[in-house]
């Protein structure tokens, strides 16, 4: 099963455009219109001329599309009609618009499994491949006293602490994933030490240093709006939705070791998710405090 979270385009595309016809050939047959034709919306008549331009101009991600007005006369409609389509493919995930700089092809979104093992980068991909090259910067690693709801879901008595550790994910570049984890520091000591590690894969690193393997985990996935702090660390556009995903990491004997929290521009990633039996070893997170004092 596949999750596409970035808006409702993504499941309705407009309509096909008809095979053999160029895009001056449909220029010569009128303005787009919508009735008892049958022939829809006139926004997804934009939409799939849209997609049809850039199909025959071969724009890449980056290209800059015409302007509304050049869109509006190409098409002969409102410019109200190019807004509403550009913010369906918007939502689609196949434009990007800068205010001030116009509207560009956007690359594809990016599929991740967050179900899989294994590190950040070994999630993601799309029908072309890796999605590129993953950097990380580091933003916070410190000790701290976990909220009741994460000392209940670690397993750990009063006055036990956790690890915080925070990470930015960049893909060629790019924020693209904003990561936290609670790590309790009765089976991470010295995790602070290893800060030089904490560039690549957390999980290969408690693996080797401390022998926590994951060996299952339980996953809750929710869209929501993200903190400021949280939009400019992910260079959101204004009003953007994020994907978060919370959920609790354990060993093959069931002990519990990272209640981790992953954040995801929801235009930007679809999600593929494989069922299978659940445990739960954690309650639904919710709106429940995560973090530490």
């Amino acid at each position: 099963m596949v999750l596409d979270l970035g808006g409702s385009a993504a499941a309705r595309p407009g309509p096909a455009a008809v095979p053999g016809r160029t895009l001056r050939e449909r220029r010569r047959t009128g303005p787009a219109t919508s009735g008892a034709d049958g022939t829809g919306l006139l926004y997804e008549r934009v939409v799939a001329l849209i997609e049809q331009l850039i199909a025959d101009r071969g724009m890449a991600p980056g290209d800059r599309l015409p302007s509304h007005a050049e869109l509006a006369q190409l098409a002969g409609v409102s410019m109200i009609t190019v807004r509403r389509a550009l913010d369906e493919l918007e939502r689609a995930g196949r434009v990007r618009r800068h205010q001030g700089l116009g509207t560009f092809v956007a690359r594809r979104r990016i599929v991740s499994e967050p179900a899989r093992s294994g590190s950040l980068l070994g999630t993601l991909g799309n029908e072309d491949g890796p999605p590129g090259l993953l950097e990380t910067r580091i933003l916070e690693l410190r000790p701290g006293e976990p909220s009741g709801y994460l000392r209940g879901a670690l397993r750990l008595q009063p006055g036990q602490l956790v690890w915080r550790l925070r990470r930015l994910r960049l893909l060629d570049g790019a924020p693209a994933v904003l990561e936290s984890s609670m790590i309790p520091l009765a089976v991470a000591p010295g995790l602070d030490q290893l800060i030089g590690s904490l560039a690549g894969s957390l999980y290969d690193l408690l693996a080797s240093e401390y022998g926590l393997t994951d060996a299952f985990e339980e996953q809750y996935l929710e869209v929501i709006e993200p903190t400021k702090e949280e939009a400019r660390l992910l260079s959101l556009r204004a009003r953007a939705q994020a994907v978060r995903i919370r959920g609790l990491s354990a060993t093959e004997t069931g002990i519990p070791f990272d209640c981790f929290e992953q954040l995801y521009s929801a235009d930007q990633f679809a999600f593929a998710i494989s069922g299978s039996a659940s445990h739960r070893l954690l309650p639904v997170p919710g709106q429940l405090d995560w973090g530490i004092a």
